[in-house]
């Protein structure tokens, strides 16, 4: 009999929780582009520098770009890129291109033009939304790109064109279960993939979240870009889905992040460990006193950055987790009841599993993979049938994640499958190795990478950062691991690095990290 742990309509597990369900009656079958009528027409939707627009004006504006983009030719099953930095219009073009039946494809604006030509080849894109026209060209041709690419200014797309007739409505064959947007991957191994979400992924991984508790009062702050997964279902069409407004950052700088916090009276904050670590050294806790609700996700939240956070604001850090193939939310902390080192128990409506190597659930309470299932889990990867049905083996989604649950229900990330390393045939993950260095004084930031060793096979190598104006003595270091770890698990090298690497999202880019690593001792 197959062992699984299952949330249907329900955040209560055990007696721990007050029970919170979500009647069928609540559930909504309906389209992403859709979810903006959840909001009062007068209430306030969109915060973005100092422009304000409430949810009549949304909608209107989400019905201008629509004709617009329905003027320049997009059909049903376009897919359209989107290349902007976060903005109202942002949600517009999202919204417009969904209402239209066509595919989103978000591009992170940080990409090279190789990297952005890959994926738009790769979606089959003819149009791109975006804030700044983009030389494509050669980068194009180099990948036999036989199609026109057409560029249209996402600036000004919301508003109203009177000599433009409306758009015709989606024929009724139309459901949910279309794709929506496709999700490119960071491609940690090889090129990205494109998880397809549809309509019904991204609907129900917001409607799953209510038992956050936003209410049409609360202001989300979205600074995680739009472009990815975890802001845009979290920070967007969650709020919009209960009527709260979202406020807009269109980057993160630690200074203006923490002015709009303040002014705008922000309560719930969606953001990654880095920015939690940079608001606790630099803001006052005045500045966070409208806050109700931190979560912290995209990568594990080390229990020190939470300490201090906790104790400077008062406020303590919901640990989320989540994938992109999963629209991304799979577990949450709930508010006021999280358990510090866990990523919390499974949101309402996914069920997991826990299994080792050959597929067999593992004893309870022992690390396995995680494996999901719900509505928000993807159709599959764009045009990659053995990829999809790798990761949905069995119905099931793969996560690539070593995990356990406790006697309540919450689970506990041991780390990525990938990311472990075999050291004289032991295990070794990393994750287990940087909270430990993360406690040791003077240190900011830690990756624990496996390089290559003759002797053992694996070996750990320690990159770290300090904290401003500290030193750090390696004997001391060394001698502090040697008293909490198996001698096995101690790194073989330490490196001092100014600052590590990271992705777009905030992670820290062990990818790019051991790169860095391999060509300078090529050197």
């Amino acid at each position: 009999m197959i062992r699984f742990l299952e949330r249907e309509y329900s955040v209560c597990i055990k007696k721990n929780f007050s029970e919170l369900r979500l009647k069928k009656s609540e559930r909504v079958d309906m389209l992403v582009h859709e979810l903006i009528q959840r909001g009062q027409e007068q209430d306030l939707s969109i915060v973005d520098g100092k422009r304000r627009f409430t949810y009549g004006e949304t909608s209107k504006a989400i019905n201008a770009c629509r004709n617009r983009l329905y003027a320049k030719g997009i059909r049903r099953g376009d897919r359209v890129a989107i290349f902007s930095r976060n903005s109202a219009e942002f949600i517009f073009a999202y919204m417009g291109v969904a209402s239209l039946g066509a595919i989103a494809v978000p591009i992170n604006f940080q990409l090279s033009s190789r990297e952005i030509a890959y994926i738009i080849v790769n979606a089959g894109a003819e149009h791109l939304l975006t804030y700044q026209p983009l030389d494509l060209d050669g980068a194009l041709s180099a990948l036999d790109y036989d199609k026109e690419l057409r560029q249209h200014r996402i600036q000004g797309i919301g508003n109203p064109d009177d000599n433009l007739p409306d758009a015709p409505g989606l024929p009724a064959d139309f459901d949910d279960m279309q794709p929506c947007v496709i999700i490119y991957t960071s491609g940690t191994t090889g090129s990205p993939k494109g998880a397809v979400l549809s309509h019904r992924n991204l609907v129900s991984n917001a409607h799953q979240m209510r038992f956050m508790t936003c209410e049409k009062q609360h202001r989300v702050l979205c600074v995680l870009p739009m472009y990815h997964c975890f802001g845009w279902t979290c920070s967007v069409l969650y709020p919009i889905s209960c009527g709260a407004a979202v406020v807009i950052l269109d980057t993160f700088t630690p200074k203006e992040t923490i002015d709009v916090i303040r002014t705008e009276k922000v309560t719930d904050m969606y953001v990654v460990p880095s920015i939690c670590s940079l608001l606790t050294k630099l803001a006052k806790p005045e500045d966070m006193a409208s806050l109700r609700l931190v979560v912290s996700g995209g990568t594990t939240l080390p229990l020190k950055i939470a300490q201090d956070f906790m104790d400077k604001f008062g406020i303590p850090i919901s640990e989320g987790y989540g994938l992109s193939e999963a629209s991304p939310v799979v577990t949450m902390n709930p508010t006021g009841k999280a358990k510090v080192g866990s990523i919390g128990p499974l949101i309402p409506g996914v069920k997991a599993r826990f299994v080792d190597s050959r597929g067999n659930d593992v004893p309870t309470g022992e690390p396995g993979e995680l494996l999901v299932q719900g509505d928000n889990v993807m159709l599959g990867y764009w045009q990659l049938p053995d990829a999809t049905a790798a990761a949905l083996k069995n119905g099931w989604l793969h996560t690539g994640d070593v995990a356990y649950p406790d006697e309540d229900g919450y689970i506990f990330i041991v780390d990525r499958i990938k990311d472990m390393i075999i050291s004289m045939g032991e295990n070794i993950y990393p994750r287990e190795v940087e909270e430990l260095i993360y406690q040791f004084p003077g240190i900011r930031e830690v990756a624990l990478v496996g390089v290559d060793d003759k002797l053992r096979g694996q070996a750990g190598a320690c990159f770290y950062s300090l904290n401003e104006n500290e030193t750090l003595d390696l004997r001391l270091l060394k001698k502090f691991l040697q008293k909490n770890l198996a001698l096995y698990k101690i790194p073989r090298e330490f490196h001092e690095l100014k600052e590590l690497p990271r992705t777009a999202t905030g992670k820290i880019s062990k990818r790019q990290i051991l790169q860095d690593y391999l060509e300078k001792k090529k050197k």
